[in-house]
């Protein structure tokens, strides 16, 4: 397994860019691999925090879109206008009730960085892992206007070939990504789904 380095070549580079995090890299790579992002977008944001996925998204929006961020942590504010941020659980049974109060209507994107705390226990992982996927594709589903795009960040196995068949239910295309920016050592991978049916 490769030692995790702290300071790796991408965490130098948020460093350097004034980016929050080493993961808005891969937001940045798959939003422009897929054009995901316009001016003016609606764009929910599911375990944003600390924030390095909404400065990208923020930045590809521009002024006249909007994002909101929530996440289990605290995110420290961004000083836009066009941003809101919640601490909540995606777990609670509320949580798609008191998103539509945060932010109605439909949306443009659904952006999930959503990871379960690890027990080391592959299963398990794996298990918490596609449910919080699976959650952030609910939201999609229910919230997405017709055209709208999804990414959600999965552990790869398991059921990944049962819920990659979900998301090819409910968008047009989907692909498999796994960025630049992840760690050698990471089972992580992110699906897209382009144009929603």
């Amino acid at each position: 397994m490769a030692k995790y380095q702290p300071k790796d070549f991408f965490f130098r580079k948020a460093k350097d860019e004034g980016l929050r995090a080493r993961s808005a890299f891969k937001i940045d790579e798959i939003a422009k691999r897929f054009d995901i992002f316009e001016k003016g977008q609606s764009v929910v944001d599911l375990g944003a925090a600390p924030g390095g996925f909404l400065q990208i998204i923020l930045n590809e929006i521009g002024p006249t879109g909007f994002v909101v961020g929530v996440d289990l942590a605290a995110i420290k504010p961004l000083g836009k206008p066009n941003v809101k941020t919640a601490v909540m659980d995606v777990l609670a049974d509320d949580f798609a009730v008191k998103l539509e109060a945060l932010h109605p209507g439909p949306v443009d994107v659904v952006v999930s960085d959503l990871a379960p705390k690890t027990t080391g226990v592959k299963d398990v992982d794996l298990a918490r892992s596609h449910r919080l996927a699976g959650i952030a594709l609910d939201i999609s589903r229910a919230r997405g206007k017709p055209g709208s795009h999804f990414i959600a960040k999965l552990f790869m196995g398991g059921d990944f070939e049962a819920f990659r068949a979900d998301v090819k239910r409910v968008f047009s295309d989907v692909k498999v990504v796994r960025p630049d920016a992840t760690r050698q050592a990471s089972m992580e991978i992110y699906l897209v789904g382009l144009s929603k049916k």
